[in-house]
């Protein structure tokens, strides 16, 4: 197909309009998991990101003839349920000065803070060149349709530079995130620490044998072993304890993925007398580990640290992954190694008035998230190196 040939921008309704070839077809050894057609269509088919629910899906693709060449999941948004990026002050701000926030474009996966290319790009394209035409492309679309704005959430650091070309805003976040420093045995890791944090993960280490519980992980077809029914009932009795809780997933989305995206699932399970007490659902891709959805049927010390961060790390050792990602928030991951890393995401706002001052504001947090990551990383624990 020649080069020569124009772009033309589609947009897609459901991920199920567009082959699963061509679109997996994009995705190279970098893409996260969660970019894949199956992800995307368990979110969709299984009854999570639905129209219903304020996810509408848009997916933004350009083809050179019948050739894709770049692509984006978008998708227009009633709420910001979800997302993981908080920008509610933002609407509250619009509202008071008689504009509409919603409905707004958004490129993102949803339910899901992991960072990762937000624009797909087929081999031998000139990346940056399709990410610039997708970025206009997205605007074009923003403004015919009237929408308040355009959000690219959980982007990589590389992809911020051209969100920056086409007048995007950048904003900061930060996650916990666990590298692995060439540790050979978990021990290698726990000598990282202070004596008396060394000591205090021990005895956190130690707790599930004392308690009479046990725990592994499974994989592949030992995944059979587990209900979607099951998984959901996890999933719902972490959502269901805080007044805030939501249940974004749903059983169906669970089903599909032990259908269809086993390959990518792991379940770190924590059975006591032969019952399953607590657990896990996590992902995992050449060299990263993805923490998701847990939950537990029964309360024990330190039980959800065991399942959700040591057992995973344990494991991320012994097959030599890179990284272990266990999800947003929980500061109490800082003092168990996790140390802090930057997540991205670019905003446009179509108003000048708001968008100038949304821009205001983010220099602002920038600033701070900058200053704070030092003080955040002395709270790992580790001895200081040299």
């Amino acid at each position: 197909m020649s080069s020569s040939l124009p772009l033309t921008l589609r947009v897609h309704r459901a991920i199920t309009e567009l082959p699963r070839g061509a679109w997996d077809g994009l995705l190279d050894d970098e893409a996260v998991p969660f970019l894949e057609w199956a992800f995307l269509a368990a979110l969709e088919e299984g009854g999570c990101a639905t129209p219903e629910r304020g996810w509408h899906p848009r997916h933004l693709t350009l083809w050179r003839g019948s050739r894709l060449v770049a692509a984006a999941p978008a998708y227009l948004r009633d709420d910001s349920d979800g997302e993981f990026v908080f920008d509610g002050a933002w609407a509250t701000a619009a509202g008071r000065l008689g504009l509409r926030y919603y409905p707004k474009l958004v490129l993102t996966v949803p339910f899901t803070p992991a960072t990762g290319r937000r624009v797909l790009v087929a081999p031998g394209e000139d990346r940056a060149a399709r990410e610039a035409e997708l970025y206009g492309a997205a605007q074009e679309y923003a403004r015919a349709e009237r929408l308040s704005g355009l959000h690219v959430l959980f982007h990589t650091e590389a992809e911020a530079a051209g969100l920056e070309a086409a007048g995007f805003a950048l904003r900061l976040g930060v996650q916990y995130q666990w590298t692995n420093a060439g540790y050979s045995t978990l021990e290698d890791f726990l000598g990282r620490f202070h004596s008396k944090r060394r000591t205090q993960l021990k005895r956190e280490l130690r707790a599930p044998e004392s308690q009479g519980i046990t725990l592994r992980t499974l994989r592949g077809e030992e995944l059979a072993e587990l209900t979607p029914d099951a998984l959901f009932r996890l999933y719902a009795s972490t959502v269901d304890k805080y007044p805030w809780g939501r249940r974004f997933l749903t059983p169906d989305f669970f089903a599909r993925l032990l259908a269809t995206f086993r390959h990518r699932c792991e379940f770190v399970e924590a059975l006591r007398g032969g019952q399953r007490i607590a657990g896990a659902f996590n992902f995992v891709s050449p060299g990263v580990l993805y923490g998701r959805y847990w939950g537990c049927f029964e309360e024990h010390p330190f039980l959800h640290f065991n399942v959700c961060l040591y057992h995973p790390v344990q494991e991320a050792i012994r097959l030599g992954l890179r990284r272990f990602e266990p999800g947003a928030g929980g500061e109490h991951k800082l003092t168990r190694g996790f140390e802090p890393h930057i997540t991205y995401s670019a905003h446009l706002l179509l108003h000048p008035g708001l968008d100038r001052a949304v821009r205001a504001f983010l220099l602002q947090e920038q600033a701070a998230v900058r200053a704070g990551l030092p003080r955040w990383q002395a709270e790992t624990g580790f001895k200081e190196e040299g």
